[in-house]
Parts: structure tokens; C-alpha cells; sequence
């Protein structure tokens, strides 16, 4: 255990704006609170943020907490330095909290949380503004939505018909191609057609307990 002088550390936050000060406390206060409840730190990271698969990472590690917010706040509540530190070398994980990346608490075995995450991947839709892992295209002939839903398929881009009450597709249709980047109509229309192209895979980036730091990639 850490002196009580250290683990009791003010935090200042006087280079924060007014509004959401409270916010930025209530995380930092958080963060060092759970630290006492836990005996391991780890910092993941992820590429694009997936509110969906966090939920679900959150409910498969529900022994844990797991924290994400503004980066520069939690650097503040783990120590930037030594000296804003509230523990022994936490100040260390801080560099790896930059873009998109949280904060792990846990008490179970190490290598259990590392195989965790060395397995743990979710599809998903992609967004638009992400790169397309792969070819889409959707043959011609009938498909399977409601005549209500033409106008909607025509207006996100494809050569669609009702012909005989059946929605059809006049034409091969290339949804999109690997490497291009998705557009909004191109995200829509995998999301309808249920073609999940993305995937939410998290990457530990480094541990601390008990003063001790480790860098894992």
C-alpha cells in the first residue's frame, strides 16, 4: 500500500473548462475509486468506437470494470507524472491513453485477461467514413424486402423495379469495394442487407499492479 498522503492526492483540474468540471471529477473520482477495489490496471485500445460490442465486452467481463472517457481526464486521475500519481508507476499507463482506448480494472489472473483479449473479436456494421474489407455485390433478380422499401433502394443508389409485387434488382449491383472507403448510402445498404463488414476488435496495451508496470504490445 501506498502512503495515505499519496493515495489521497488531490487532482487539479483548473485547466479544464468550467462547463462539464463536474463531469471531468466525477470520472476521476471514479477511477480512483475503483483503483482501490482492484489489483490490476490495463489500458486497451480499439479503432473504431462500437457501442454495441462494448456492451457486449462489458456484460462478458462483468467481474471487471471497465472505464472509457476523456482521455486527457483519466490521464489526469492515473498521474501524468510521478508526482500527480496516487500510486506507485501508474503515471506510466497514461501514455497509452490517447485516441480511442479505456481503462480495465480487474483482480483476476493476468494471462486470463490477455487470452481474453487475444480472442476476443465482434462483427459488425461498418459506418460510413470506415474502409471496406471486401467485395459486395448484390446479383440481379428478386430480393427479399416489402415493394414499400423501393423508393428507399432507389434513393441510397440501387436499380431496383417491382415486378410482380417482388422487389427485384435489375442489375448486378456492386455495393462496394475492398479498399474504397464507405459512403453513407453504402453503409445503409449493407445494414439492410445484414452484411456486417466490420469488426471490433480490442488490444491491450499494457498493466500495472501493485507498482509494477508492463508493457503487453
Amino acid at each position: 500500500k501506498m502512503p495515505k498522503s499519496k493515495r489521497n492526492k488531490q487532482v487539479s483540474l483548473t485547466k479544464t473548462k468550467n462547463k462539464g468540471r463536474a463531469g471531468k471529477e466525477a470520472l476521476v473520482k471514479t477511477i480512483n475509486d475503483t483503483l482501490e477495489k482492484y489489483s490490476h490496471v490495463y489500458v486497451f485500445s480499439f479503432d473504431n468506437m462500437r457501442t454495441a460490442a462494448l456492451k457486449d465486452m462489458r456484460m462478458k467481463l462483468k467481474e471487471d470494470r471497465m472505464v472509457i472517457g476523456k482521455q486527457t481526464v483519466m490521464q489526469i486521475a492515473v498521474g501524468r507524472s510521478p508526482e500527480e500519481e496516487p500510486e506507485e508507476n501508474l503515471h506510466k499507463v497514461a501514455q497509452h491513453l490517447t485516441g480511442s482506448s479505456g481503462l480495465l480494472f480487474s483482480s483476476k489472473p493476468k494471462q486470463e485477461v490477455v487470452d481474453f483479449f487475444a480472442s476476443y473479436t465482434e462483427s459488425d456494421f461498418v459506418t460510413s467514413g470506415e474502409t471496406a474489407e471486401q467485395d459486395v455485390v448484390i446479383p440481379a433478380g428478386p430480393i427479399p424486402f416489402q415493394h414499400t422499401m423501393v423508393d428507399q433502394l432507389r434513393k441510397l443508389g440501387m436499380p431496383v423495379m417491382l415486378k410482380n409485387a417482388v422487389v427485384v434488382c435489375e442489375q448486378d449491383y456492386t455495393v462496394c469495394k475492398k479498399g474504397a472507403t464507405v459512403t453513407p448510402e453504402q453503409a445503409k445498404i449493407l445494414k439492410l442487407f445484414d452484411k456486417k463488414l466490420g469488426a471490433f476488435k480490442p488490444t491491450l496495451k499494457c498493466v500495472w499492479t501493485d507498482g509494477n508496470y508492463e508493457e503487453l504490445v
